[in-house]
């Protein structure tokens, strides 16, 4: 590949895309940090003047990855309005569409085992994308009987975690783990099943 090179002032965004195209090839613990220079078209030295190790270039590439999901989930949950049903399965197949889209933040966010708390700016990105969810489902949520409604911080983890598990078994090309379903619809079909059995659709639909 043809080194990229810079100019001045963009050399910190040309070693994070570098990263992104590593992690995407390789895996978050899968390349140097003299990889992402030789990639950004610098030398190994020049890295230290931006990021401490490739944690630190990670954890920026996860925080830009927060960003963009962020939106992406606000733009879904403000498209459903103001059906608080259609919001929140909006936001549901967003995450989805963003592994898909973003594979490289996906990982770096996801796979790297960077903690969100690498931060205060990375905790605040991510705290601020999770709140998406959390406000879809709290709205939602205001359909169930009181002393049948779960907490909106639980309601939104049960779809997390249903969305993750999708995208991680059936949309990031798992070997052995082909599925005759489209992820999309196993993760509408997931989802139809929980919004179920908690009363918020009919049992036809």
């Amino acid at each position: 590949m043809p080194k990229r090179g810079y100019h001045h002032g963009n050399l910190r965004q040309a070693l994070v895309d570098a990263a992104l195209e590593l992690i995407e090839e390789k895996g978050p613990t899968g390349f140097t940090l003299s990889e992402a220079a030789k990639q950004a078209g610098v030398t190994p030295a020049a890295v230290y003047r931006h990021f401490d190790g490739r944690e630190d270039l990670i954890a920026e590439a996860a925080l830009q990855g927060y960003e963009i999901f962020g939106e992406l989930m606000e733009f879904a949950y403000k498209k459903g309005q103001p059906s608080a049903l259609e919001a929140f399965e909006a936001t549901g197949r967003a995450y989805l569409a963003f592994a898909r889209r973003h594979p490289g933040h996906y990982i770096a966010m996801f796979e790297s085992g960077i903690s969100i708390n690498h931060s205060a700016a990375l905790a605040t990105v991510a705290n601020r994308a999770n709140a998406v969810l959390e406000r879809a489902a709290k709205d939602l949520s205001q359909h169930i009987p009181e002393d049948k409604r779960p907490p909106a911080s639980m309601f939104s983890a049960h779809i997390w975690a249903l969305s993750h598990g999708v995208v991680e078994l059936f949309a990031r090309n798992s070997p052995g783990r082909a599925s005759p379903f489209p992820p999309e619809d196993l993760l509408e079909s997931g989802i139809g099943i929980y919004l179920r059995g908690l009363g918020l659709i009919p049992p036809d639909k």
